[in-house]
């Protein structure tokens, strides 16, 4: 699967009390583009992972309100999107929000580990939109198994976080993901 079918099997996500940001805006925060942004942001970063191969592939759980909700990768909020940027080259990532940038905790504490590792690492989810308590946009709350179970698999009926496997030059074999205490 390419990275762009990829972010297009994203886009078609649908969950109550989840927000796909590869498909939707938020009325207070957005701009109207903000969809179209983050999916950009997405195409761009499997692209030069795969341009340049990354090992390891680091999974955390979901998108939160504060980071991924509004830049649309794994682990990382505004404050730190030039970071991001800059860990496979430097790619033309762009804020989708408007006002100022937004820093989340764990985001935080992410790139300040990545900043001292100094190699390329591709970050994700297993549940790659942002659950919320109902009625609460902004909170954040973990993705239930039947989500992550109804989540699409390809076509293969692989999950579609083994698919991100053939993005690692050593075959990504995912390994029990590390835990970030902040």
């Amino acid at each position: 699967m390419t990275p762009a079918a990829f972010i297009d099997a994203l886009a078609a996500l649908r969950f109550r009390d989840a927000f796909n940001p590869y498909a939707e805006a938020c009325p207070d925060h957005d701009g109207a583009d903000a969809p179209q942004i983050r999916r950009e942001n997405l195409r761009l970063v499997p692209e030069a992972a795969l341009a340049g191969g990354v090992d390891p592939i680091w999974i955390a759980r979901d998108l939160g309100y504060r980071g991924g909700r509004r830049t649309g990768l794994a682990l990382t909020d505004e404050a730190h999107l030039p970071a991001h940027a800059g860990l496979h080259g430097q790619l033309p990532l762009s804020r989708a929000a408007r006002g100022p940038a937004v820093a989340e905790r764990t985001a935080t504490v992410t790139w300040q580990v990545l900043r001292h590792l100094r190699r390329p690492v591709f970050l994700w989810n297993v549940f790659p939109l942002h659950p919320y308590a109902s009625g609460g946009p902004l909170s954040n709350r973990c993705h239930t198994r039947l989500e992550r179970q109804a989540s699409p698999t390809s076509s293969n009926g692989r999950s579609r976080n083994r698919a991100l496997a053939p993005w690692s030059p050593s075959g990504g074999t995912p390994r029990r993901p590390w835990r970030i205490r902040a």
